[in-house]
């Protein structure tokens, strides 16, 4: 009988690892992700999910495949609100407007003239508010990623408006939300609420006569052409969202939803980047089709209509204290 040696000893394990049966690891399945996008392929709302979907192909390559439906051929916010909600839709961004019939405290982000600059909304979004919202959100099978800022809403009409009293009975397309109507209809107009993909129509056959609106979009719905007067009062910081159906996120394994999570953080602060930027560019393009741009006048009387609105607004956001605390973070 032969010793066994070292070269025995290897040729004998090599054999029997040959002739193992193969058991191979199970793939994980791709996951397809329909996104809506209110907007064209050139505007920050479509080319954050671009950059998400780089970022996610990057980090978990052949996991997703991002089906990204652009200018709001899925409908308005509203609408893929709902889809969210359904799961026919898996990802978005929305306005906080938009998802306040879900979570009225969500309101406290769009109280006009609360906050002072984009540093001051992302100290708030970053701290206990933000993450008491997303809970609230999550409960309404929401799943936030990232706050967002789409920049200042500014008023828009057919003809110059400057002080607040040049609004009374002034038709205005509003957000379909409680805070947005109060707002207007403390400055005397008339408020109605529209989608903002029939907005344009409704500006050009007279259904409304004025809306306030961020200037990116201003120029992305090429509304300069039905209300060209924009007057930067900047009443209200319009924050939004990234955020994802809960049935799509519950779906996922650990480690993906820990990778999107990641990537919607990061993804937040490209998209807010993007938005300073297409702000110049899009005063730009309304300036060169017949836009034109007023400052407001007695902005103390803004200010009092503004803060009726906080009055009326602190229960359903967790009080007065509660607002003056966000005012002074």
């Amino acid at each position: 009988m032969q010793p066994l040696t070292r070269r025995h000893f290897l040729k004998a394990a090599t054999l029997t690892a040959l002739s193992a049966p193969y058991i191979a690891r199970p793939a994980l399945a791709q996951t397809t992700v329909t996104v809506a996008s209110l907007l064209g392929e050139d505007k920050p709302e479509t080319r954050i999910w671009r950059y998400i979907a780089e970022k996610a192909e990057e980090r978990l390559p052949g996991r997703f495949r991002f089906n990204i439906v652009a200018n709001g051929a899925l409908g308005g916010e509203k609408q893929v609100a709902d889809s969210i909600r359904l799961g026919s839709v898996q990802a978005s961004l929305s306005t906080v407007s938009a998802l306040s019939s879900w979570v009225p405290q969500l309101q406290i982000l769009d109280l006009p003239f609360l906050f002072r600059s984009p540093e001051h909304l992302g100290r708030v979004v970053a701290g206990p508010v933000g993450a008491e919202l997303k809970g609230a959100l999550a409960d309404e099978r929401f799943i936030v990623g990232g706050f967002i800022d789409y920049g200042a809403r500014h008023l828009l009409t057919k003809t110059p408006v400057t002080r607040p009293e040049g609004l009374e009975g002034v038709t205005i397309r509003v957000i379909n939300s409680p805070l947005h109507t109060g707002l207007w209809s403390a400055f005397g107009a008339v408020p109605v609420g529209i989608p903002i993909t029939e907005t344009y129509n409704a500006l050009a056959t007279g259904v409304a006569d004025a809306m306030d609106l961020t200037k990116s979009a201003y120029a992305g719905f090429k509304l300069y052409e039905v209300v060209p007067c924009l007057t930067e009062t900047g009443h209200i910081r319009a924050s939004g969202v990234i955020y994802f159906s809960q049935g799509f996120w519950d779906g996922l394994d650990p480690e993906a939803q820990a990778v999107l999570e990641a990537i919607s953080a990061e993804a937040a602060l490209y998209f807010n980047a993007l938005i300073v930027e297409d702000e110049t560019a899009a005063m730009q393009t309304a300036h060169e089709n017949g836009g034109i741009v007023f400052q407001p006048e007695d902005m103390d009387a803004w200010r009092a209509g503004a803060r009726n609105v906080w009055a009326d607004f602190a229960p359903a956001v967790g009080g007065m204290e509660r607002i003056e605390t966000v005012a002074n973070t």
